[in-house]
């Protein structure tokens, strides 16, 4: 009897029912330890904080597919990948409500003063004056980035909470901007200078690395918010600390950090107009079973030989995929 070629999950507990499919095609190994990866035909990247060539190459000659649930890329080295004829998939479906959903949650988390309040309900001596929040009907919600995510960020903002919407994203133009009261800015300075609160949702690239700089920080009027559920390195973390220690910006809303976890000693943590969370935007119950789910199926499509829907780099096709 053949030998079923191993998918390699470094997770704990994916959910059981979704991989099950996977079951006939594979020998499924999860909650996997790394010296388990030679010989693997699918890895699982999430769990590998950088996947580089040697990494591939330490998995050898049968691996395939470098599998991510999420969406963000940037921990994988592509160009390597293709050069081996390997493929890589994301999911971009997957985590789109749950993130959009957090990231409206730190923005009104923020902007209500949610966490001051509770902190005064337990007992912290905190002024009334320094509970009181922003409206934010009728202000200005800057989105950079207009992918699955910016654009549902921009639907529960814009049509929910009643606030205008301005959208920069190099890669659109007005015409893909379809609701009423959202408008497109030619240039990223024109969404610092007028909104009232900015949300990021660019991908993590050599483009985008320090996007948000103090020059842009300081674009931002005073009183504005900075919400950012998209990846750490985004930001200049420096400017931003600088910036919100001045006054200059009335609170942040963060997922992300750089480096995560962020140091126990990051000012960040310690700001009270600051919410935070440990990078658990895509992280529930209904955004773990789509990621996975979309994950399997992937996985299922390249043990059969057919290509993935979400394939990264479309270079490498078919690649090693059909010779083992």
């Amino acid at each position: 009897m053949p030998v079923k070629p191993r998918v390699w999950i470094r997770v704990k507990s994916p959910p059981v029912d979704v991989l099950a499919p996977l079951e006939d095609l594979a020998e499924v190994v999860t909650d996997a330890d790394p010296e388990s990866l030679p010989g693997s035909r699918v890895v699982e990247s999430g769990g590998i904080n950088r996947t580089d060539g040697a990494m591939m190459d330490r998995v050898g000659p049968e691996l395939q597919l470098l599998a991510m649930p999420g969406i963000g890329l940037n921990h994988i080295d592509l160009k390597a990948a293709s050069e081996r004829g390997i493929l890589v998939c994301n999911n971009p479906d997957g985590p789109t409500e749950s993130t959009a959903e957090h990231t409206v949650a730190l923005l009104l988390a923020v902007a209500k003063r949610v966490m001051t309040g509770d902190m005064q309900m337990r007992g912290a001596d905190i002024p009334r004056l320094d509970m009181r929040g922003t409206e934010l009907r009728g202000l200005t919600l800057g989105i950079l980035g207009f992918g699955r995510i910016g654009r549902r960020v921009a639907e529960i903002c814009g049509l929910g909470l009643g606030m205008k919407v301005l959208v920069h994203d190099p890669f659109i133009d007005q015409s893909q901007i379809e609701a009423p009261g959202f408008c497109f800015a030619e240039d990223m300075e024109a969404v610092f200078t007028k909104a009232d609160v900015v949300s990021l949702h660019t991908p993590l690239t050599d483009g985008t690395r320090h996007l948000v700089g103090e020059p842009q920080l300081r674009l931002m009027k005073r009183g504005s918010y900075l919400i950012n559920a998209s990846r750490g390195p985004v930001i200049d973390e420096m400017a931003l600390i600088r910036v919100l220690q001045e006054g200059h910006l009335a609170g942040a809303g963060l997922d992300v950090f750089d480096p995560e976890p962020p140091e126990a000693d990051n000012p960040l943590l310690r700001m009270p107009n600051v919410v935070v969370t440990p990078h658990i935007a895509s992280y529930t119950d209904a955004g773990v079973r789509r990621m996975w789910g979309g994950t399997a199926h992937q996985i299922g499509q390249v043990l059969r030989g057919e290509r993935p829907t979400h394939l990264a780099n479309p270079e490498a096709w078919p690649g090693r995929v059909g010779q083992g």
